[in-house]
This record gives C-alpha cells, structure tokens and sequence, in this order.
C-alpha cells in the first residue's frame, strides 16, 4: 500500500513551503488509495511547543488536508536508542569529540587546498583512553554515522537519476552531545517502521537523502521512492526563506485566501501544466502527476491567490457561506439576493462588510460639479424604498425622458451619487436591498 507523510516540527506556523511538502504527499497518498500519516518531529523537547502542534492540525483541517493516523517522534525514543544501538553493534557509529570551533578550521584548511570539506574522520583513530580523556574534559560526542565510500544512487521522481559520491560528504551527526536524536536518524527508524513508500520534499534535502538511503540500508530496511520537489522564490527570483514567517497559512487565511484557491495554485506550481481552478479536492487530486515538476527554481507570489479566491466565491452558492453572510446582520430573507449581488464583486468574504454597510446604511455620494443639477432632478424622481428589481430600469427610464441624457452620461451619475462608486454589481440587483438613499437627505 502507499503510504506517505508529512512531517512538521512544531516549533512555528506551517508556511507555504511547508504546504507544498504536505499537499504532494497528500495528493499522492489520496491518489492511490493509501495512507497519509502526520508524523510531529518533537524530539528538540527546548523548541518544540504543544500550541504549535495544534496549529499545525488546524492549518491542515483548514485546507482539508486530513490525515489518516498521528505519530508523535517524543513518544518514539526508545525505538531510535536501539536503532543506534544496532549501528554501533556492526561498527557504523561512532562518537566524536571535536568543537565547533576545531570543525570550522578543519573546513577552512580543506577548502584552503582545493579538497571537499567533509569531516576528516579523526575519531575513528581515537583509542579507548583517549575517548574516555575527552569525554571527561568535554561531556559527551555526537555520534555519527560512518558512511560507505561509494556512490549512492536512486532514480528521483522529479530530478531523474540521482548519484552522489558518499566520499563527498561528512559522515553525518545522528545524535548530539546532549543526546538529542536528530531528524536524519529519527526520519530512517520512522520511515522503515511506518512502510512509507514515497517521500516528497524540497530539492535542499537531496544529500540528507543519499545518507539516509545507506543508513536505511544498514538497518536492513528498503527505501521508499523518494523526490526532491524545486524550492520556491519570490515573484522576481528572490530567495523566499526569510520572508517565509509572514507567508503562514494562518496569515494567508488572515488575508482571506480561499483552501482551494491556495490548493489550486500549490497543485501547479513549478509544473508545466496551467494553474487552474479546482472545484473540489477530487479533481485536484485527480489532476495531480509528480513526472509534471520540474527542478527549476519556482517563483510565488501571494497576490496569485486573490484572484484565484475571487474565482472560487463566484461560484459558491449560499449554503456555503451562510455563516459568513448571517454574521454580518444580513436578514434571512434577503440572504440570497444579497449574496447573488455581492460574489460577482468581492475578492474575499471581508469585501461581504462593505456590501452590506451600502445596503443597510447608504454610501456617501459621489457627485462630479458638472452633474450636480443632473443629480438633484433625477434623485427628485426616485421613489421611496423599498426598491424593486424593476425600479432601476423605470428610473433611469424616467430620467432620461426628463432629462434627455443616455448611455454612461445617463448611468455613470446616477449610479456614484447612489452607492458612492464608480462601479460595482448590477444595478437592477442592487436596489432592491438599499435600504437608504443618503444622496436624498
């Protein structure tokens, strides 16, 4: 069976890049008829917060993004303990003393002479008194995983073939002096233990990757099909990382993004297929093939989901957001026609505030100098509310007649000294929920 993840640390808000991690591998998981498993990475006890991890399940509820089972990596420790046992018990663990400081400078003369600066394995020449003298002079070492000199390789669902020189990068840290299981480790006993057959995640894990297919392997597991999906950049190719926290889903949402609007756009973003505007979560499923991304960097901009939201409200009926329309003071009875009226000008539900103040309340006319005299005899013909659907037809009608104007030079005024704008929604759907003219105060 397919079995995929997602698996967030709850040390911050999810952001759109950890949306398009989650939503492939939902999609691929919901595609197939399989397993979608929400996996928490609490094992930093300093970082990780519980209020985080209800964030993290409201923003996927939000979206629709359920999932099937929760794994909680705290609850999980003893499993990583005898995994790291079983690493040491065949000579693929080792503890290593060195301080950031010895690190850098061994990076630094690495580079100085043209080599890769991977970790030179000076702990593996350390004997037993010595290991015990620094563990006494400085705590505890990391451990870390002794990679296998050869190439690590494995056909990726977006990048194609992938090989990586294992003597090119740094036998990895798998826990810290202070005993803290890392995501690598953590990730490999997971992965294997849960069946995941498929993981998805951005392009800056390909080298975690190759260490965590050899490390899988030690273990006597099977990796899953993995594939690295292309990182984002702001709308002009700028790096997206550090404007991530004000890009949330709960700031999106804030904003008034629509789920689908914003599932619609991540479903596309960074294939050669067109963003389109999905319906409902079956056809973004049924839409959606991992082979259509490309590797390329891929541009966002959160001004794409306005009017993809303005898309979607069009098309819902009343049922969906009679809630919405309710709290604003709309009565029952004119919910519907107030909603038919409203959708077509609205990018988000907080525009609905606007409508209604106009109806209920009137706008402040908007009169040019030149139509004043216009104004003032076309407002003297205009009945009292409440209006019909016919009464702007009858009016203007009117108007006219008296008058002798038509076309825009008959409308445009008429329509600003009424609702105090430009332009908007028809006017024969309009009036009949105006309950006050200020114009003829």
């Amino acid at each position: 069976m397919t079995t995929t993840r997602f698996a967030p640390s709850p040390t911050g808000y999810i952001h759109v890049g950890n949306l398009r991690t989650a939503l492939m591998n939902w999609l691929i998981a919901r595609k197939a008829g399989g397993t979608f498993i929400l996996r928490i990475d609490d094992t930093d006890p300093e970082r990780s917060q519980e209020r985080y991890v209800d964030a993290i399940k409201q923003d996927l509820e939000w979206l629709g993004l359920t999932w099937d089972r929760v794994e909680r990596q705290s609850l999980r420790l003893e499993r990583y303990r005898e995994a790291a046992g079983r690493l040491r018990d065949m000579g693929r663990f080792y503890e290593a003393f060195e301080t950031p400081t010895e690190l850098d400078l061994k990076r630094k003369k690495q580079l100085n002479m043209s080599r890769p600066p991977v970790y030179d394995r000076a702990a593996l020449d350390l004997g037993a008194a010595e290991r015990d003298r620094l563990r006494a002079e400085r705590g505890p070492g990391v451990w870390r995983f002794k990679l296998d000199h050869e190439r690590i390789e494995w056909n990726d669902g977006i990048l194609g073939d992938i090989s990586i020189d294992a003597a090119s990068v740094s036998d990895p840290v798998l826990i810290r002096a202070d005993g803290q299981v890392l995501y690598t480790l953590a990730s490999v006993v997971d992965d294997t233990e849960m069946g995941v057959t498929h993981v998805v995640r951005g392009s800056d894990h390909v080298t975690n990757t190759a260490t965590q297919i050899q490390i899988i392997r030690a273990l006597g597991g099977r990796p899953p099909e993995f594939a690295h999906h292309s990182l984002l950049t702001g709308p002009q190719g700028e790096a997206l990382s550090k404007r991530l926290g004000a890009l949330s889903l709960r700031d999106l949402r804030a904003r008034g993004v629509q789920p689908l609007a914003l599932l619609s756009l991540m479903a596309r973003l960074g294939s050669s297929d067109p963003v389109e505007l999905r319906g409902d979560m079956a056809e973004l499923i049924e839409g959606f093939d991992l082979g259509r991304f490309g590797a390329a960097p891929t541009r966002f901009d959160a001004d794409d989901l306005l009017p993809l939201t303005a898309r979607h409200l069009q098309s819902l009926p009343l049922a969906a957001v009679r809630g919405e329309v309710a709290a604003l003071g709309v009565p029952g009875d004119l919910a519907e026609p107030f909603w038919l009226m409203a959708r077509e000008n609205i990018t988000t539900l907080g525009d609905l505030a606007g409508w209604w103040h106009l109806c209920r309340d009137g706008a402040e006319p908007l009169v040019d100098e030149d139509d004043r005299e216009f104004v003032a005899q076309a407002l003297a013909l205009l009945p009292e509310p409440p209006f019909t659907p016919e009464t702007w037809a009858r009016w203007t009608a009117q108007v006219k007649e008296a008058t002798g104007r038509k076309g825009k030079s008959l409308f445009m005024p008429l329509r600003k000294a009424l609702t105090g704008q430009a332009h908007g929604p028809e006017m024969a759907a309009l009036m009949p929920l105006m309950q006050v003219v200020r114009a003829r105060r």
